[in-house]
């Protein structure tokens, strides 16, 4: 909710959203990946994958459509859909992962839970600077912003029963989704906004610090 009382300036918004993106590559390739090895069922990662990107691609599509019907991108009506979802599903996950954390033990629950906020921040900076470039209103801004925060909530409820109630068949199918979606979020959407700026090596090292950062906290826990 930052962006609401001070609109960042165009090199402040492009170091964010870099920073932003190292942060998610970074939970694909530290918390993902290494529970996808793990549960190993290439079936169930392969479908996942496939329907994680079909269904990004899809929205992708059709909000270009929107955007075409608008004449532009920056009508204040158009949500970045892409983003939007894109980010919802990352919190959903963080959410899962979390619950899973608790359920493991609190220790371990506490410190993903450290590291989790740090990524929230930096999702929620990203998506708070991309509503304002569209010329959202406050309004939208925190009811978005709310939104999010009850998705974050569900997705841990949802790790924490999914441990003891669902096959590593489900988990596997999910992280797979997830992580084909992420990806996605990363590179059509994070990045693409964030090259808008004129590249600098300081926007760049704010990505390597992004995934840096996360990747130790990740090894700590």
């Amino acid at each position: 909710m930052i962006v609401t009382w001070k609109k960042p300036t165009a090199a402040v918004q492009s170091t964010i959203l870099h920073f932003a993106a190292g942060v998610v590559f970074s939970v694909v390739a530290v918390e993902l990946l290494p529970d996808m090895i793990r549960i190993h069922d290439t079936t169930a990662i392969i479908i996942g994958f496939i329907l994680g990107i079909s269904a990004m691609l899809l929205i992708k599509w059709y909000t270009a459509r929107l955007e075409l019907k608008t004449g532009g991108t920056n009508d204040s009506k158009l949500l970045p859909w892409g983003m939007l979802i894109a980010v919802g599903i990352d919190l959903l996950l963080d959410g899962l992962l979390l619950g899973i954390g608790f359920a493991a033990g609190s220790k371990e629950g506490t410190l993903l839970a450290l590291a989790l906020a740090m990524e929230c921040l930096s999702l929620g900076l990203a998506v708070g600077t991309r509503l304002t470039k569209l010329g959202s209103s406050k309004r939208r801004l925190i009811r978005v912003l709310l939104l999010f925060g009850l998705v974050f909530l569900l997705g841990t409820g949802g790790g924490f029963f999914m441990l003891h109630f669902t096959g590593e068949k489900v988990l596997e199918l999910v992280l797979s989704f997830g992580s084909a979606a992420l990806l996605f979020l990363v590179t059509e959407e994070l990045l693409v906004e964030a090259h808008e700026e004129k590249d600098s090596p300081f926007f760049t090292a704010a990505f390597f610090l992004g995934f840096l950062l996360f990747m130790v906290l990740g090894l700590i826990i």
